[in-house]
């Protein structure tokens, strides 16, 4: 099993019809299909074998290419970006020490610049290569299953990235179950908002490349001006969008829905955070007819274990489910006792099944501590992922997602979930977006907020529906929510600020 079989079987079908663009420049299925095998050629006469190899690029069309060349190659892909911070980027390299970073003309100095001994060469000098068919058949008959496609590296809570290495076999099984729930055909145009170093961004690559779909990689700078992003939309007849809360909010927050809607678009899915209520409904009251789907899943998962779609009729209360696990993997709500919890108990989310990946690259011990094993129903014991999650189930056996149990604090004598906070406090006429942090130093619960209403009108707002041991400490008016990279609110930046 090895992903480049769809490409293969893809490009036999679709090979004119363009698979990805950013608006302006795209390749099509049999451009990309010859772009990848040149530049795989061209990295198996470095006699590299299952070995990771850097991809430093802009987000683009050839980016992807990139990601398929080391595939063809028979080794795995680290992405890299020039929004990463530095020490990040080092830490990364210090941890797969590649022996190649392929770069464009935007990154190439940039590269050079690492203190590093990799090689740094320019994608266009890769795709120069003639195509070598016994060295690409050679690698990809040495590639198995079990063997890494790529690692991609999520944030430490020491501060030391950790790179998530998932498997060819779990990638595919995600593809297509992925396809299958959402209905991704060859009529399928993705508008792609994450980054390419994202796991977000999977969906769209992984569908079209199975399916003969067409991805759209939006540029960034669409997303600091809503309007625009919206007409770039309706150009490009865009009718899937698979975002991240965020950048759906940042729409419907300010009003844009009301100005202009995706003619095209019949698809949204949303992950990444909970999606406040006030704001679904925007987009819900303005997108009638729309197919909507919560999702939810960690990177160690291969990107989303679940999956709830929302009904017309749904009445949303607290938060909308995010579901029943996808085909082939498994969801227990385990307690700190490590047994599974009651029927309506909270626990952590635990993840079971074919999308759990290999664990962390280079890292046993982070691995052993979050990959576990757990006796199943036949006595047989079977590995998990251990999430960090807080869920419970709901009276329709769909889990619910409470929150991070870093969120969970001990305030006043009392535990206390953030994200409820955040929950009561979107609900109020005027906000837009919002975030609570905890300092362990004071004790001291903070509010940012961005919205209409001031501090002091806020705070009599949230008296009326806050236990007095829930009431910030602390309320903070924003002109803007920072946000990662990712697109999730930055909250380590947010905690910055609050100490």
């Amino acid at each position: 099993m090895n992903i480049v079989q769809y490409l293969n079987r893809t490009v036999g079908s679709f090979p004119e019809k363009q698979a990805f663009t950013d608006g302006n420049h795209g390749l099509t299925f049999r451009e990309l299909f010859d772009a990848s095998r040149r530049g795989a050629s061209f990295l198996c006469g470095k006699n590299l074998i299952k070995k990771p190899v850097v991809v430093f690029m802009k987000k683009s069309p050839e980016e992807v290419a990139a990601f398929f060349a080391v595939l063809y190659s028979g080794n795995h892909y680290v992405p890299i970006d020039e929004e990463m911070p530095k020490r990040r980027i080092e830490l990364i390299l210090e941890n797969v020490k590649t022996g190649i970073i392929i770069c464009d003309e935007t990154t190439i100095d940039t590269a050079r610049a690492f203190k590093d001994e990799s090689e740094k060469v320019l994608w266009g000098d890769l795709i120069k290569k003639d195509v070598d068919e016994a060295a690409l058949n050679k690698a990809v008959e040495r590639t198995g299953g079990s063997d890494p496609a790529y690692v991609l590296f999520t944030s430490g809570s020491t501060g030391i990235p950790k790179g998530v290495a998932c498997s060819h076999a779990s990638v595919m099984n995600y593809a297509e179950v992925l396809s299958e729930t959402l209905g991704i055909t060859e009529n399928t145009r993705f508008g792609e908002q994450a980054p390419l170093y994202f796991d977000a961004s999977l969906k769209e690559i992984l569908c079209t490349i199975k399916t003969g779909a067409t991805t759209v990689l939006i540029p960034r700078e669409l997303f600091k001006t809503p309007v625009p992003l919206m007409e770039f939309i309706n150009k490009e007849k865009i009718n899937t969008l698979c975002w991240v809360v965020s950048a759906l909010t940042f729409v419907s927050a300010f009003g844009t829905l009301e100005l202009i809607k995706p003619e095209w678009v019949k698809t949204i899915t949303f992950v990444g955070e909970i999606f406040p209520v006030k704001q679904f409904e925007l987009w819900r009251k303005a997108m009638p007819g729309v197919r909507m789907f919560n999702l939810y899943g960690p990177t160690e998962c291969t990107g989303v274990s679940t999956f709830f779609e929302i009904p017309a009729d749904y009445e949303v209360k607290d938060a909308i489910p995010i579901g029943k696990p996808f085909k082939g993997t498994e969801v227990f709500l385990m307690g700190d006792d490590g047994r599974t919890v009651g029927e309506g108990e909270t626990g952590e989310i635990c993840i079971g099944g074919k999308g759990v990946a290999l664990g962390y690259y280079n890292d046993p011990e982070r691995t052993a501590a979050s990959f576990v094993y757990k006796e199943n129903k036949e006595g047989s014991r079977e590995r998990i992922y251990k999430t960090g999650d807080l869920g419970r189930l709901d009276e329709n056996g769909d889990l619910i997602f409470v929150s991070r149990k870093d969120y969970q604090i001990k305030h006043m004598g009392h535990r206390i979930e953030l994200g409820e906070i955040e929950a009561d406090v979107s609900r109020i006429e005027g906000i837009r977006l919002c975030a609570c942090t905890h300092s362990k130093e004071t004790g001291k619960i903070t509010l940012f907020y961005v919205g209409d209403p001031d501090k002091a009108a806020l705070t009599k707002e949230l008296k009326l529906s806050l236990q007095r041991y829930m009431l910030p400490n602390r309320i903070v008016k924003l002109e803007s929510m920072p946000f990662t990279a990712t697109g999730k609110i930055d909250r380590k930046k947010l905690n910055e600020e609050d100490n």
